[in-house]
């Protein structure tokens, strides 16, 4: 029987074993997924279980189209959990934003007294587009990590970071050209 067959059976009359069937067709991929993110092969099997026991009383109360998509996603934002209830310590790359500070305090180290510096930088943020401009502000001066600018500004994360180093080229270029005047 089709995925979507099995489903709707298992709807209808309630058997776990229409389910079940359907499951079991999907354990591999399950499987491989809680592997993936899990990255233990004991935690992977117990997830294997526990998503089949979660799910089985609920998936009367989802309007599922294709069951392989839906499976996907149920595993994956299942596992996402574990790893976030699970993770002790929140590991942070500072090595980013230490390179990234350094590159603008690199931009006030070109001739010229301090003042004269950082109005020359406060001139060429000034020139930057309204989102480079307001990413480098939040980023550099207001030292705003990617993820809070991405939520003060309503912008993507991915989009605060194309930004920020655009932003950063087009002030190096700006302080350059002043530097030269």
């Amino acid at each position: 029987m089709p995925d979507e067959e099995l489903l709707e059976h298992y709807k209808v009359s309630g058997e776990s074993t229409s389910f079940g069937i359907l499951y079991n067709r999907y354990t591999p991929l399950i499987y491989g997924l809680c592997l993936k993110y899990l990255q233990n092969a004991d935690m992977a099997q117990d997830a294997v279980m526990q998503i089949f026991e979660d799910i089985l009383p609920k998936v009367c109360q989802y309007d599922i189209r294709v069951f392989r998509t839906w499976i996907y996603s149920v595993v994956k934002n299942y596992c996402l959990q574990i790893l976030r209830r699970d993770k002790k310590e929140i590991t942070i790359d500072f090595s980013t934003f230490i390179m990234e500070s350094d590159e603008i305090l690199h931009l006030l180290d070109k001739g010229g007294s301090d003042e004269e510096r950082i109005q020359a930088l406060n001139r060429c943020i000034e020139k930057l587009s309204e989102p480079q401009r307001l990413c480098i502000v939040n980023f550099f001066l207001e030292e705003m990590s990617y993820a809070d600018v991405s939520e003060k500004m309503g912008y993507t994360v991915k989009y605060v970071k194309s930004n920020v180093q655009n932003g950063k080229r087009n002030l190096k270029i700006c302080m350059e050209k002043q530097n030269m005047e």
